[in-house]
């Protein structure tokens, strides 16, 4: 799994506005060429501390990581977590960032 990094590219995604949402995730994507998707969550302060943001930065990324081979190739995603998402078990957390993945048309079947 690859990560986004660099300001600008994160910026340049968003600008796009090519977005899905639902109650606990906004998504952004925009295609790449280089043949792997990366990706990047943001989760805003609103949440709650270090520790809490970061827990839940650590399980997102375990998501896409176990699902990484069906989530397509081609594609640079920011994953913007909603405040409503402290309410949710891992569990739930992966039902709806697959729905997410599967109404951006992200996976591949």
């Amino acid at each position: 799994m690859y990560i986004i990094r660099k300001n600008y590219e994160i910026q340049a995604i968003i600008s796009l506005k090519d977005s899905v949402k639902n109650n606990y995730f906004v998504l952004f994507k925009r295609e790449n060429n280089l043949g792997h998707f990366r990706v990047v969550v943001s989760v805003s302060r609103k949440i709650g501390k270090a520790v809490v943001r970061n827990k839940i930065k650590r399980q997102i990324k375990a998501i896409i990581y176990k699902k990484r081979h069906e989530i397509s190739q081609k594609y640079d995603i920011v994953l913007i977590v909603r405040d409503q998402i402290n309410t949710l078990s891992f569990q739930e957390k992966e039902k709806y960032l697959m729905e997410l993945l599967t109404n951006a048309n992200l996976l591949t079947q």
